[in-house]
This record gives structure tokens, C-alpha cells and sequence, in this order.
């Protein structure tokens, strides 16, 4: 197993983790007819899915901290 630079990784799954989980959240909101009909939990719950996955996929390596 490589060694790993491990808060270097963390920052970076984060990074990566964080726009997963916004882009989530927005795919969301059309589905709703206004503003105030969206179930935010619902939002909330499957883009803190969506980070948790990304997380874990991260563990397979990042593009990001690949030697060149």
C-alpha cells in the first residue's frame, strides 16, 4: 500500500466531497414547484448520502494527488 500524505487527502476527498453534495442538493430542487415546497430533508439527507459516498470512493485514490 502507498503511503499516504493523509491531510493532504483529507483536504482534497473534502474538496471533492463538498462540491458532490452541492451538486446533489441542486439536482433536487427543480422537482419541487416552489421554494417553499421542497422537502429539505430530504435534500439534506440524500446530499450528506452523496458526501459519504464520495468519501469512500475517494479511498480508491484521487486524481488530484496522483504523481506526475
Amino acid at each position: 500500500m502507498k503511503k499516504r500524505d493523509w491531510i493532504e487527502w483529507w483536504k482534497k476527498a473534502g474538496v471533492r466531497a463538498g462540491k458532490t453534495m452541492a451538486q446533489t442538493a441542486l439536482a433536487m430542487l427543480p422537482a419541487a414547484a416552489t421554494i417553499t415546497a421542497v422537502d429539505w430533508g430530504t435534500v439534506i439527507g440524500t446530499a450528506a448520502l452523496a458526501g459519504v459516498a464520495s468519501f469512500l470512493t475517494s479511498l480508491a485514490g484521487l486524481p488530484e494527488l496522483e504523481e506526475k
